[in-house]
């Protein structure tokens, strides 16, 4: 991939050569401005816990970004990556605790488990929002809970569908289809080819739960209605495991337990020639030379459309938080307003190569988005998303059935066999309504 950086650039340079960094942490004047001041605590210094990347040009920009936080300021960040499964159980923990990283990026709403045990960032996140164009409102409902900010929403990691052209057209289809149906026809005849498709039905944060709200979704399901009342028991969400049964005989033996690893490691194998995906998949393949004719071939597009009749998925969506128990606030808004300073996003949208979208709607217009037709099934998952516990609000109920795995359980026990259709809805109204009291 290129990417023209003198392009890039063009909307942030004269603003950054207005005025360098001055003692702790000074701006170009069009952003300091209206920037609130955020000086590091003497002696400061941070630890963030992040999830493990998937894209190397993500990590390293970011910790680039980071280096040069510290050569202006003198505080010292030290950097936690756990398993995108870990890291929620891991948060969790530290916020209860009282102990342990001052920062963590975090999934969906899982700040709203711990409100109570988070620094209140209103005043970044205003700040932010004013400097570059706006949140984007899927995202800004997962950082901000009754009328203040608990999380900087950091990215939407967007999903979508990947497939072997080839393989789709040996299966006689000239074209993806659009819609359910169709789609449930391709992976058929893929699997009759000898060319499989697969999907987790295991505990994945992110593949996981994006397929299992997709196909409620998609068939006009709902876990709870705009009251936060428990509606999950309906024909739609019958529908949708009917569905997800027929697709699941197209699959390959085993997709019930992967988790968010899986799904690429058969991908890249050749074991299956049809999944959803971040665009990590495409540059796994791109990097290796001895899959240039999987690179070669590989495709992407949005999820189908189903009986609801348009584009309905979740989209996996990353805040970062600080914990109270954060000895140095100051130096950690300090750290983020630095991370989402115009020149310093770019770099890491750049280096992401499609993987974050952004939260800000400045960043909209980064190259990342158009340098490559396999982007832009990704390039508007940020202003696309559903939020997790649709119709209801967000909150400790949403953010508990999705680390309790309610949906994607679900569908795992229906299309296993391991209960009935109408049970495994039954089993998941009971545990929804525990949240949802």
């Amino acid at each position: 991939m290129t990417i023209d950086r003198r392009k890039l650039l063009q909307g942030t340079a004269a603003t950054l050569a207005a005025g360098a960094l001055v003692g702790p942490f000074r701006a170009g004047r069009a952003l300091a401005q209206a920037a609130p001041m955020f000086t590091p605590e003497e002696g400061a210094s941070l630890r963030l816990l992040r999830w493990v990347p998937f894209v190397a040009g993500e990590e390293e920009a970011w910790n680039a970004n980071t280096k040069a936080f510290t050569d202006a300021t003198g505080v010292q960040v030290t950097i936690d990556q756990e398993s995108w499964e870990d890291v929620r159980p891991k948060a969790a923990v530290a916020a209860n605790v009282g102990s342990g990283p001052d920062m963590v990026m975090s999934w969906f709403d899982d700040p709203f488990q711990y409100p109570d045990k988070l620094v209140d960032v209103t005043d970044l996140c205003t700040h932010l929002g004013e400097a570059h164009g706006g949140w984007y409102d899927g995202l800004a409902a997962y950082g901000s809970q009754d009328g203040k900010w608990i999380a900087t929403p950091l990215c939407a990691i967007g999903n979508a569908i990947c497939y072997r052209d080839s393989h789709m057209k040996a299966a006689g289809f000239d074209t993806f289809p659009t819609d359910t149906a169709g789609f449930l026809k391709l992976c058929q005849a893929m699997k009759e080819k000898g060319t499989p498709a697969g999907f987790p039905h295991g505990k994945a944060v992110g593949d996981g739960n994006n397929y299992a709200h997709w196909l409620l979704w998609s068939h006009g399901g709902e876990a709870v209605n705009a009251e936060g009342k428990v509606t999950i028991n309906s024909p739609e969400t019958l529908a949708a495991i009917e569905y997800a049964k027929q697709l699941y005989a197209t699959f390959i033996p085993g997709t019930e337990s992967w988790l968010d690893i899986n799904n690429n490691r058969a991908f890249l194998a050749g074991e299956i020639s049809l999944t959803a995906n971040g665009v990590s998949l495409y540059y796994a393949a791109l990097k290796d030379p001895a899959m240039k004719e999987i690179a070669d071939d590989i495709r992407t597009t949005n999820l189908p459309i189903g009986p609801v009749g348009k584009s309905v998925e979740l989209h996996q969506t990353s805040t970062i938080s600080i914990f109270n128990h954060c000895k140095f606030p100051n130096a950690a808004k300090a750290y983020l307003e630095f991370m989402y300073r115009s020149e310093n996003m770019n770099k890491w949208l750049e280096g992401a190569s499609a993987y974050c979208c952004q939260a800000l709607k400045e960043f909209a217009a980064n190259p990342v988005w158009t340098s490559n037709p396999v982007h832009a099934p990704y390039a508007k998952a940020s202003e696309s998303l559903r939020e997790n516990g649709y119709a209801g609000p967000l909150g400790p109920a949403s953010a508990g059935a999705m680390a309790d795995y309610v949906l994607v359980d679900m569908f795992a026990e229906a299309v296993t066999g391991q209960r009935s259709p109408e049970d495994a809805i039954a089993n998941a109204e009971r545990r929804l309504q525990r949240y949802y009291r």
